[in-house]
């Protein structure tokens, strides 16, 4: 009998430990989330977050997200969404819990669930302002502008000095860390470097450029080190930083923003690569992140091919 009894309390105390709450358990959606299979190269953290902006339309919302721990910092970025239908009672400034898958290539939020409102936004007071330039759009067939920038090694340039050659920029920040967003960008175009590097009859008139829109961060120190990231050789491929006039310039002509508000950056951003050909005008605008480094590469050879073409033609009269 005191065998059965102490058997019976060890177990009563086992099944108890079972199903007592789990303090450090994230709070979830349900008692039973469908949850994406994970692999062991998959990376899940548990958010918090304000809702800033809902792009339901194009499958994103953008969060002012506290600091991730071991992952990204404080700030405000574009999510893709695993399942809009998650935000169908969350409207623009409820705060919200998350989950953030990232995989190898790219990354989604879900079990969302709204924790609260944020209250007073009317009252944060005026935005701080910049000067900027009144610019016009730029399309395919019109001059690139010459930017002033300075390199990952600190050395100034112009983009003028690349007149003669394909000339890619994509505009980047170094702290993004989501493998859809900046990163896919950097393997883009890493990508592009390697097919063109590996092919002996490949153009030599072309070259590379990624310009951080952090300049504040993204010092020529620390840019040197993101290209060493992607192995980028600095004679086919420059990292570029500059005044943030001359940023704001560059991605306003093309449709990209990011939004600056109270004095610093918030990386609310969209995504634009541009190919000027090497007469200096604007040969193709790819906008998003669905660009193929072998459509890149194709397009590179083709203005290439076009601009030796127009020189034997001048050249024979």
């Amino acid at each position: 009998m005191r065998t059965f009894v102490g058997f019976f309390s060890i177990a009563l105390m086992a099944g108890l430990t079972a199903c007592g709450p789990k303090l450090s358990a994230p709070v979830q959606k349900s008692a039973d989330p469908v949850e994406a299979p994970v692999s062991s190269a998959t990376r899940v953290f548990y958010v918090l977050g304000n809702v800033k902006e809902l792009r339901l339309g194009e499958s994103k919302v953008v969060v002012e997200h506290e600091a991730i721990a071991d992952f990204m910092d404080a700030m405000t970025m574009p999510f893709n969404v695993g399942d809009t239908n998650e935000f169908a009672t969350i409207a623009t400034n409820d705060r919200v819990h998350f989950r953030l898958v990232v995989e190898t290539d790219r990354s989604w939020i879900d079990q969302v669930t709204k924790v609260g409102e944020v209250m007073n936004l009317a009252d944060v007071g005026r935005k701080d302002f910049r000067l900027v330039r009144d610019v016009e759009p730029l399309e395919i067939g019109d001059a690139f502008p010459d930017y002033p920038l300075t390199n990952q090694f600190g050395k100034a340039f112009s983009t003028a000095d690349y007149r003669g050659k394909v000339l890619v920029v994509t505009l980047i920040f170094t702290r993004c860390p989501l493998p859809d967003f900046c990163p896919r960008m950097s393997q883009n175009l890493k990508r592009a470097l390697q097919l063109l590097k590996a092919d002996s009859e490949a153009p030599t008139n072309w070259h590379l450029m990624s310009v951080s829109f952090d300049p504040d961060f993204d010092t020529p120190p620390v840019l040197s080190a993101y290209a060493k990231q992607y192995g980028a050789d600095p004679m086919d491929w420059t990292f570029a930083t500059g005044a943030l006039i001359e940023i704001d310039d560059l991605t306003e002509r093309f449709g990209m923003y990011f939004a600056r508000e109270g004095g610093g950056v918030t990386f609310n951003h969209n995504l634009r690569t541009v190919v000027i050909d090497p007469n200096g005008k604007v040969r193709q605008i790819y906008v998003g992140n669905t660009w193929q480094a072998e459509e890149l590469v194709v397009l590179i050879k083709q203005t290439a091919a076009q601009k030796a073409a127009v020189a034997e033609v001048v050249n024979g009269n």
